[in-house]
């Protein structure tokens, strides 16, 4: 075996060796910092005064809790984040790191810019993203009806103190007004944006009022590339169970423990009276609480000549005592049960209830024929079945 002559020069030579090869290590890391991605991508760039140092995060909702994209420190009030395709726009936030504030947007693939101050994040202008911008574009006409209601509410309020019958109808009457012109301009955005990325949102909040039948026509409409939004798969989901609980089906059985625990079946109600109404609400649910004193008329009024009523809670998980209390501060005195589980209710969940208060009413076979109705209308369908069964 031969032994290797020492070299002087060989400690030199190998330090050398090392700073090119950490020179190369660190400019590599630089250009794979700054290359663009290839294909379809997103860039977010921002511009954001008096942000030298921060740390900005890029987060969207999955599941009910923020998942982190990206983040990126600023650098003399700017920083680049970027990324690889996105399936589809979807609703993200910016926020600051040790900051609540931040600005919702839509991520695309597109180069996006974010351009304001640190201390009014929220309020930053973006721009870059077609749906945004198609966003942007319905929010400043809503905004308009959002003034009304404002100025609206504050009418009410004043009327309500003078105790002034008249002008609080009145005042209701135009809230209804309101209510329907916004109700229209989502359904013309929604017919004139087959396309938009933002329309699957809309529809979804618009579906609160619509129809099975109503749901799956403007789905038929959209243009194909929103079928992959989970969204749309999820009014599809839906339509699928609205048409179960469609006036004229017959109504699906389930049984939940009443006030003292003990399980009453749905089936055990009907053909005990004429009809039975359904009737899903809530304790902490203002709108039900409002709605109860009818009820409780058309119930007193009807209940020896026919009518029955199965009362279901959607209350929380551990406020039994809120949903008892209310029973009995509302006299309720019908059959009430529920398994406290919020809007996790099996029953809701299996006649596709997403707003309360909701109702169902059967006639002696358990079919259904008519559905979310309240006020006087509900006193009057009752009334009219009720003539015509005698």
């Amino acid at each position: 075996m031969r032994e290797l002559k020492p070299d002087k020069n060989r400690k030199s030579k190998l330090f050398k060796m090392k700073k090119i090869a950490i020179f190369l290590l660190a400019a590599a890391i630089l250009t794979a910092c700054s290359t663009t991605p290839k294909g379809p991508h997103f860039t977010v760039t921002g511009k954001i005064i008096g942000s030298d140092s921060a740390i900005f995060v890029l987060t969207k909702r999955v599941e009910g809790r923020n998942v982190k994209i990206d983040s990126a420190m600023a650098l003399k009030g700017q920083f680049i984040i970027k990324g690889g395709a996105v399936e589809y726009p979807e609703r993200v936030s910016l926020t600051i790191k040790g900051r609540r504030a931040g600005i919702p947007f839509y991520l695309e693939n597109a180069d996006i810019v974010i351009t304001g101050n640190i201390d009014s994040l929220s309020t930053a202008k973006v721009s870059g993203s077609k749906t945004q911008d198609e966003y942007n574009e319905f929010q400043s006409a809503l905004n308009l009806i959002n003034d009304k209601f404002s100025v609206l509410n504050e009418d009410y309020k004043a009327a309500k103190e003078k105790g002034d019958k008249a002008k609080l109808s009145e005042l209701e009457k135009k809230g209804d007004e309101i209510y329907a012109e916004q109700t229209a301009m989502q359904k013309d955005f929604v017919t004139k944006h087959p396309a938009s990325f933002y329309t699957p949102t809309l529809l979804n909040s618009l579906s609160y009022e619509l129809e099975a039948e109503e749901i799956e026509s403007y789905i038929n409409k959209l243009d194909t590339s929103l079928a992959k939004v989970p969204v749309i798969k999820e009014l599809l989901a839906r339509v699928a169970v609205m048409k179960t609980v469609a006036i004229g089906q017959k109504a699906p059985d389930f049984t939940l423990n009443d006030v003292d625990d003990k399980p009453v079946a749905l089936s055990s109600k009907i053909g005990k009276s004429k009809l039975l109404l359904i009737d899903f609400w809530a304790s902490w649910c203002a709108p039900c609480r409002n709605e109860n004193p009818n009820v409780v008329k058309v119930y007193n009024e009807y209940h020896t000549k026919g009518l029955d009523i199965f009362g279901v809670s959607l209350d929380r998980p551990g406020e039994k005592d809120k949903w008892v209390q209310a029973i009995k501060d509302d006299k309720l005195t019908w059959t009430h049960v529920s398994d406290l589980k919020y809007w996790n209710c099996e029953a809701a969940k299996l006649y596709a209830v997403n707003a309360i208060p909701a109702n169902f009413l059967l006639d002696d076979k358990g079919t259904i024929v008519a559905k979310n109705i309240r006020g006087e209308e509900l006193a009057k369908k009752v009334k009219e079945l009720l003539t015509l069964k005698k």
